[in-house]
């Protein structure tokens, strides 16, 4: 397994204007990561500016001989019309190109964050067949461009390992697979060892994160669906089993890079720097 760690783990920094997403490529490698992913390249709405930042991030990543693994971003493959479907498959074909200006070989996207009062929309099952179909076509494309695509653990909905296991099995082509976070399965309250095992062996790229759990409430905090709050930490600090999960991975046969994403309180590049120790640390005795 190889080191990576997400832009989103700079999302402090840059927030602050201590960074930008250019920066962020400089002070993973200083960091000692064999690469970086990157969500939601910024072009203000407007396409044309996005492919200017992606071209300059992957100028920046080739200068510095650091590898761009992946492109992560939101999505929402179920709406209320046809149309509107239609063209949020155009617009992930659209960031699929994007990523392959990048150089990434995996693309992830989500599928759908919550659920309606009417019609299909009122669960996961029912909104499943069209999400699957929207999904495979993105992912054929995605073939065209050597780029796979994959939905993560992510959004509440589609984030048991059940859902997301359905949702693998309903789009059914080569080119698709899942990103397992191993700390997102606890936002659905599932015990991540568990519910990584269930999903390992359709891992195309992996997200580590470390989360305490609380049964009261905590300050910053997120609730779950079940309601127990979980704060960010750095890897290694929280209540995730984080080296049971990446062993469980490495049983499975993955050996692809496994990619920190820090979303705690604490100045990040200390965070991030805690958890690569870490992850580290782990990946070295399992």
């Amino acid at each position: 397994m190889k080191y990576g760690v997400s832009s989103y783990s700079f999302y402090q920094y840059i927030k602050q204007g201590k960074m930008t997403q250019l920066d962020c490529i400089a002070k993973a490698k200083e960091m000692g990561f064999d690469a970086i992913e990157f969500i939601d390249i910024d072009g203000k709405g407007d396409y044309a500016l996005q492919v200017e930042n992606a071209k300059k991030l992957r100028a920046e990543a080739d200068r510095l001989d650091m590898k761009i693994i992946a492109y992560t971003i939101g999505a929402c493959l179920y709406n209320d019309s046809e149309e509107k479907n239609r063209k949020e498959v155009e617009r992930l074909k659209g960031q699929l190109d994007i990523a392959k200006i990048l150089g990434a070989s995996v693309m992830r996207h989500d599928v759908c964050y919550t659920l309606g009062k009417t019609g299909a929309s009122r669960s996961f099952d029912l909104m499943l067949p069209t999400i699957a179909t929207l999904a495979r076509q993105v992912t054929e494309y995605g073939e065209s461009l050597g780029i796979r695509t994959c939905t993560e653990n992510h959004g509440f909905i589609a984030q048991d390992s059940d859902r997301v296991e359905r949702l693998f099995n309903a789009v059914a082509h080569d080119n698709y697979g899942l990103l397992v976070d191993v700390g997102n399965f606890a936002c659905a309250d599932e015990f991540s060892p568990h519910a990584v095992s269930r999903v390992a062996p359709y891992a195309v790229h992996v997200h580590v994160k470390d989360m305490k759990i609380s049964e009261e409430p905590v300050e910053g905090a997120i609730l779950t669906r079940a309601g127990t709050y979980l704060t960010c930490t750095a890897v290694g600090e929280g209540d995730i089993p984080v080296k049971r999960c990446l062993r469980i991975l490495k049983k499975a046969g993955y050996d692809g890079y496994v990619s920190i994403e820090y979303e705690g309180a604490e100045d990040c590049i200390e965070g991030i720097a805690k958890g690569l120790a870490n992850l580290k640390r782990y990946i070295s005795e399992i």
